[in-house]
C-alpha cells in the first residue's frame, strides 16, 4: 500500500482553515468578554474547556481500547483518533485561563472569608490548595501526554516496520495499564476542576461519569469525521455500512454507560437523604435548572436511545452523523448543567456561553484537521487492516 494513496483529501485542509478562522474570530469576542465580565467568562470557559478536553482524552481512551481489544471498528478510525489525541498540547495551553481564573472559580476553598463561613475538614484544606491544584494538573497532563506520545510514535513505527509483530504486542500490552492511568488521572482531574466547585459535596462515581461522557464525545466526533470523509478518497471505496453500524452500536453502548453512572449517583445519594450529599441535586432539579435536567434526560439519553435502536439509522452516514452532532451539543448542555448552578440560580445561558464554546471547538477542530493531514488516513502497518476493509457479502 502506497502512503500517498491514503492521504487526507483536500476538504480536510478547508476544514482546518474554517475551524481556525471561526475559532479565531470567536476567541476575539471571548477575550472582549473576559475583559468586560471576567467572572462570567471563566464560568463559560470551564464547561467549554471540559468538552474539548473530552474530545482529546476520549479519543485517547478509545485508541487504547482498540489496541486492547483488537476490534476492527477501531482500525478505520485509528488515525483520526491519533490526530485528536495529539491535540493534548492544545488543551494544555487552553488550561491556562482555568489557572488564571482560579480565584474566581474556586472561591469556595481559596477565599479565606468563605472558608471561615463554611469551613472544610483538615484533609480537604490540605488537599485543596493552590499549589496542590497546579502540581496535580502537571501530573495529569504528564500522564496523558506520555500515553499520547507512546501510542502515536509506535503507530508511526508500525507503518515503517509492517512485519514487526512485536510492535503490535507492545501496543496491546501498554493499552491495559494505559486505560487505568487515563481513568485514574481523569477521575482526580474531574474532582479538582469540577467537583471542587462545591467542596462540601462528594461522589465516588463522579470521575466515571466524565470518562463515559468523554467516550460519547469522542465516538460522536469520529462518526462525524468518517461520515464526512466517506464520499472522498481514500475512504470512498473503503467505508461500508457495517463500519458505521459498529461505530453507532458503540455510541449507543457508551450513552447507556453514561446514563447508568449518572442515574446510579442520583439513586444512591437521593436514597441516602443526607443534607450535605443531596445539595448537588437540590440546586439542579428545581426551578430553571430542573427544566435543563429534563432536557438532558430526554435529549441526551432517551431520544438518542430510541433513535440508535434503529439499524437503518446506524447504517446511514447522513443520519448517524446528525445524531452524533446532536450528542456533542447535548454533552455541552450536560456540562453546563453540571457546572453553572454552582455560580448562578439562573439557567439562561449568556452570550459568552455561546461564543466561548465556538472559540474552543473551532480552534480544536482546526488543529485536529492539521494533525489528520500529517499521516495516511489508515494504519497501513496494521496486520488486521486488510480484513477490516474487506468488502463482506450481506
Amino acid at each position: 500500500m502506497n502512503e500517498r494513496d491514503y492521504k487526507a483529501p483536500a476538504s480536510v485542509g478547508h476544514v482546518q482553515t474554517a475551524g481556525l478562522v471561526v475559532g479565531g474570530v470567536a476567541l476575539l469576542a471571548a477575550i472582549f468578554g473576559a475583559v468586560s465580565s471576567p467572572e462570567k467568562f471563566y464560568q463559560s470557559y470551564l464547561f467549554s474547556y471540559m468538552l474539548v478536553l473530552g474530545l482529546t482524552l476520549g479519543s485517547l481512551g478509545l485508541l487504547m481500547l482498540q489496541h486492547l481489544t483488537g476490534g476492527q471498528w477501531g482500525i478505520i478510525i485509528r488515525r483520526p483518533l491519533e490526530a485528536a489525541s495529539r491535540n493534548i498540547w492544545l488543551v494544555l495551553v487552553m488550561f491556562v485561563p482555568i489557572v488564571l481564573g482560579m480565584k474566581s472559580l474556586y472561591r469556595a476553598w481559596l477565599d479565606p472569608e468563605k472558608l471561615k463561613a463554611e469551613p472544610l475538614s483538615a484533609y480537604q484544606q490540605g488537599y485543596l490548595t493552590y499549589g496542590g491544584f497546579l502540581g496535580r494538573a502537571v501530573l495529569y497532563f504528564a500522564i496523558w501526554g506520555a500515553l499520547v506520545w507512546l501510542f502515536n510514535s509506535w503507530s508511526r513505527e508500525q507503518d515503517q516496520n509492517r512485519e514487526d509483530r512485536a510492535l503490535r504486542r507492545r501496543l496491546r500490552l501498554l493499552a491495559g495499564p494505559g486505560i487505568i492511568l487515563y481513568v485514574l488521572a481523569m477521575t482526580f482531574a474531574a474532582i479538582d476542576w469540577v467537583m471542587s466547585l462545591s467542596p462540601h459535596w462528594a461522589s465516588t462515581i463522579y470521575g466515571f461519569i466524565f470518562v463515559a461522557g468523554q467516550a460519547i464525545t469522542a465516538m460522536s466526533f469520529m462518526i462525524i469525521v468518517v461520515a464526512a470523509l466517506s464520499n472522498s478518497e481514500p475512504y470512498a471505496g473503503i467505508i461500508q455500512e457495517r463500519h458505521l453500524h459498529d461505530l453507532g452500536k458503540l455510541l449507543f453502548a457508551f450513552n447507556m454507560l453514561w446514563a447508568y453512572f449518572d442515574f446510579s449517583q442520583l439513586l444512591i445519594i437521593w436514597s441516602g437523604n443526607q443534607p450535605e450529599e443531596i445539595s448537588f441535586y437540590r440546586t439542579r432539579l428545581y426551578g430553571g435548572w430542573g427544566v435543563v435536567a429534563v432536557i438532558v434526560l430526554i435529549f441526551s439519553f432517551a431520544l438518542p436511545f430510541l433513535v440508535l435502536l434503529s439499524r437503518d439509522v446506524k447504517r446511514s452516514a447522513s443520519l448517524i452523523s446528525k445524531v452524533a452532532i446532536w450528542m456533542i451539543l447535548m454533552r455541552l448542555v450536560d456540562l453546563f448543567w453540571m457546572t453553572r448552578p454552582e455560580f448562578s440560580s439562573s439557567a439562561l445561558p449568556t452570550w459568552l456561553d455561546i461564543v466561548v464554546p465556538i472559540a474552543l471547538i473551532g480552534l480544536w477542530v482546526g488543529f485536529f484537521a492539521f494533525n489528520l493531514q500529517q499521516q495516511p488516513l489508515l494504519p497501513l502497518g496494521d496486520p488486521k487492516l486488510a480484513e477490516a476493509i474487506a468488502h463482506h457479502e450481506h
